[in-house]
């Protein structure tokens, strides 16, 4: 999990260009805004299973209501990336603007060495203890390594699709991973 000890790796990705999100490539930036205003309630806010921080800034700047979840550190000595889990409780169902349960990112200079899989096997009990009976992820088209990883875990295709506007309106996969 994310920690003040880890948290200076975690920096020099950030400002080496790295983002923990795959959709906006500004997100680096801003998490490094607020680790310089509050790096305690950064860290703090990396887990929120009751879903208390602010809204979630969608990348058409538009707000939705954010959804309990948490982020974990890919660690291997050093900082290699993230994956997170989100939830609506009571249901496994998403809400629109959620394209997944789950979300991962590799810094580029661990990429290919298995560093995604682990992870993503890895967090899959914790959805299982979350209650969710399955977990679904996207991936552009173009993403063969993020396709990759899913399948490795049990991922199969479900649809193809575009996402919404808001997202680029790439086309895309979605996987579903059951969770026996």
């Amino acid at each position: 999990m994310p920690a003040r000890e880890y948290l200076a790796s975690y920096v020099a990705a950030l400002r080496q260009g790295w983002s923990p999100n795959n959709v906006d490539a500004n997100a680096g930036f801003e998490e490094l805004a607020r680790i310089e205003a509050d790096a305690d309630l950064f860290l703090a806010e990396q887990t929120d299973r009751e879903a208390k921080a602010p809204p979630v800034v969608l990348p058409d700047g538009t707000t939705a209501k954010r959804l309990p979840g948490f982020r974990k550190w890919i660690w291997d000595g050093e900082f290699c990336g993230v994956i997170g889990l989100r939830w609506q409780p009571g249901t496994a169902e998403l809400p629109p603007h959620v394209l997944g349960h789950i979300g991962f990112a590799v810094v580029p200079w661990k990429r290919r060495l298995g560093y995604a899989t682990r992870a993503l096997a890895a967090i899959l009990p914790d959805a299982k203890a979350e209650g969710l009976p399955y977990v679904e992820l996207t991936t552009d088209v173009s993403n063969v390594a993020s396709r990759r990883v899913i399948e490795a875990n049990g991922g199969r295709l479900v649809e193809h699709f575009r996402k919404p506007d808001a997202y680029g309106g790439a086309e895309s996969y979605r996987f579903l991973i059951d969770l026996p």
